[in-house]
């Protein structure tokens, strides 16, 4: 099969589009002829070196395409199905697991990180990690799911306990996380304010459902919230921008606000300030991926339309640099997916 492999960290350069062998999957597992595979910004970071990832490397963890085998020991599904592929890998038999906390499984990694992901034509994957779509989402749409919207859901959901009737600040507005963390909390009934780098992109936020929208180049965010809340802040920030917007991000709460955070696309390293931390009782949760049960419940959304995926530009599999350099430039508005 064709495939694009990394057997050197480094920039845009490093991806090879090359033969490699056809996987040969387990009887427990399915085979999958991949359709579309989205990018992340984790592909980013593995391509400029990650711990622990074993060279060559295949990249991309959000996988839609068609089963192309079945196991002898898989019951429920047969060639041709059209499927998404849960981006995970897991044990699936310690307690964690054993538990529907997949995510915190110590086998725990996303597919194309710690595993060969779909930057390829097939992938051999458990039965378990196998899900149907539905004829009203094509291949690019489904591919745009599973990650960001998994993420979203659980650090709001899942974490954040979101409720009815908050208000959200949703850093990133352009971002997979960001369109799906706005849906989310719309879904919720929340009041949204997000972020983004200019007009056009704040727009795109605003047609999704977003209440209130803050140009980051040219306003203090924290200042904006005050002036949009009446000086009390918000009851929950979805952070995953990092370094450059965490103090600002903090300063938005409200007394008694949680700040979920995860990821650090500019950097991981921030300051805090314990006296804010304590008397204004706040809440820092850490949050990473999600669990089986979170997947299915939000696709159970997204397949009944309440939920929408946004693809912003598509580009052939042998073009992967490409898509990578258009990622880098940060001027996308949803996910950049590649076609085998």
């Amino acid at each position: 099969m064709k495939a694009v492999r990394i057997h050197q960290f480094g920039g845009p350069e490093v991806l090879m589009y090359e033969d490699v062998p056809d996987p040969q999957p387990r009887q427990d597992q399915v085979l999958v002829r991949i359709r579309a595979c989205a990018l992340n910004h984790l592909d980013l970071w593995v391509r400029k070196g990650l711990p622990g990832v074993k060279l060559p490397h295949i990249l991309g963890s959000d996988i839609a395409g068609e089963i192309a085998e079945v196991g002898e020991y898989v019951t429920g599904f047969k060639p041709g199905q059209r499927v998404l592929v849960a981006p995970m890998h897991f044990c699936g038999h310690c307690s964690r697991c054993v538990a529907g906390l997949q995510n915190q499984c110590r086998e725990f990694t996303v597919l194309g990180n710690g595993v060969d992901g779909g930057n390829c034509e097939l992938i051999a994957v458990p039965a378990a990690n196998v899900i149907t779509i539905p004829d009203s989402l094509d291949f690019n749409q489904a591919a745009s799911v599973p990650l960001v919207f998994l993420t979203a859901w659980h650090m709001l959901v899942g974490r954040a306990g979101v409720r009815p009737g908050q208000t959200v600040l949703v850093l990133g507005a352009s971002s997979g996380v960001g369109i799906a963390a706005i849906q989310i909390a719309k879904l919720f009934h929340c009041r949204v304010i997000t972020t983004a780098g200019d007009e056009s992109k704040l727009e795109k936020a605003r047609a999704l459902g977003a209440d209130h929208g803050i140009n980051h180049y040219q306003q203090r965010i924290s200042e904006e919230v005050r002036k949009i809340t009446n000086k009390e802040g918000v009851d929950i920030v979805v952070e995953h921008v990092g370094a450059a917007t965490w103090d600002e991000s903090v300063k938005s709460l409200k007394s008694g606000g949680t700040l979920v955070t995860c990821g650090a696309t500019t950097g991981p390293s921030v300051g805090l300030d314990l006296r804010h931390l304590f008397a204004r009782q706040l809440t820092l949760l850490g949050s990473y991926m999600g669990t089986m049960g979170e997947l299915h419940e939000v696709l159970g959304h997204v397949f009944a339309g309440r939920l929408k995926p946004v693809v912003d530009r598509v580009f052939p599999l042998s073009d992967l640099r490409a898509a990578h350099e258009h990622l880098e430039k940060s001027q996308m508005f949803g996910k950049v997916v590649v076609n085998p």
